[in-house]
């Protein structure tokens, strides 16, 4: 059985592109999830060469083409 992960998209603000998607195990608390998610979105920015404050990340929901 496999266990169930929750989907993220981090986008870039200025320009609204996805620019990296990530997926967490969904057992985790809220409190590990947003931490974990908030160093991937450094790294995301980093790697991006953007602003930390411009990239963001939100759950991708299953109906989301």
């Amino acid at each position: 059985m496999e266990t169930p992960v929750k989907h993220y998209k981090f986008i870039n603000s200025r320009t609204d592109n996805v620019i990296f998607y990530y997926s967490l195990d969904a057992g985790l608390s809220d409190e590990q999830r947003k931490e974990k998610l908030e160093a991937v979105k450094a790294d995301v920015a980093s790697k991006n060469g953007v602003f930390l404050n411009t990239v963001y990340w939100e759950e991708v929901k299953e109906n989301e083409d």
